[in-house]
Formats: structure tokens, sequence, C-alpha cells
């Protein structure tokens, strides 16, 4: 169905990254990809300056061992890939960059905050070229 696919992974929430890379898999045609991604917030400059100066670095190689393991897990193949800044541009910006035909968010139970804020699953549908499959979490 989708020859190219990126999974986008919350660190936070990587309980579902299994079950959306086995999802992505059963969507996958022959010969396609799957490109596993994680997002690295950027610390705000007031922040950072309390922080050590290497924490975006250790964030990204701790988001790139945690995708592998997952992966093995998983038992499927995927690309991995960690990107830097704020995640509905990195996800958007990441499947242009690859010429997805579709993007696997994981969603949440929202709270109140969603309404004023908005979700990074909301943005990304919102902003995509591309089809985008909101994975739902059981209430």
């Amino acid at each position: 169905m989708y020859r190219k696919i990126i999974v986008a992974i919350a660190l936070g929430g990587i309980e579902k990254g299994e079950k959306i890379l086995r999802k992505a898999a059963s969507l996958l045609d022959d010969g396609g990809e799957i490109i596993a991604l994680n997002v690295v917030e950027d610390v705000p400059s007031y922040v950072a300056i309390e922080l050590p100066a290497n924490m975006v670095e250790d964030a990204m190689k701790d988001g790139r061992e945690k995708l592998e393991a997952l992966i093995a897990a998983a038992g499927v193949t995927a690309i991995i890939e960690i990107a830097n800044g704020p995640p509905a541009k990195a996800i958007i910006s990441t499947a242009e960059g690859h010429g997805a035909d579709l993007i696997i968010v994981a969603s949440h139970v929202p709270d109140f905050s969603n309404y004023f804020i908005g979700a990074t699953a909301d943005r990304v549908v919102r902003h995509a070229k591309c089809s985008v499959l909101v994975d739902r979490q059981k209430i």
C-alpha cells in the first residue's frame, strides 16, 4: 500500500512504538521503507544555561539506542532517524525530505491543555502533505 512510511515515536510513549512499527510493516509495499523517527525538542536558551552543554546530544544518542532496541523487539526492518526541534515541524519536514507517502503517529488521551496548545498529532494531521494514520489509544 505504501512505499515509504515515517513512524514517529516519542520516547515518553515508547510502549506504543512496537504496535505502530508493526502496523507500518503491515502497510508497507514490498521493497518499501520504514523510517523510525524520534524528535528531541530544543531546550529554551533561558533553561539551557542551567543544563549540561551536551544534553541535547545525549538525548539524541539515548533516542537512537532506545529505537534500536524497539525495532529489534518489534521484529521489523527500519531506518532510524533522530531529529531536533519542534516535534510536529520535524515530523513533517522529515516526511517531506524522504518523500514519504504515510506518517504514523500514536495518539494519547487528550487533556485540557490540548484544547489551547494542540497536540503534535493534531498539527501533523493539519499540515502534512501526505496521508497520516493516527493510532488511537484505547481508553
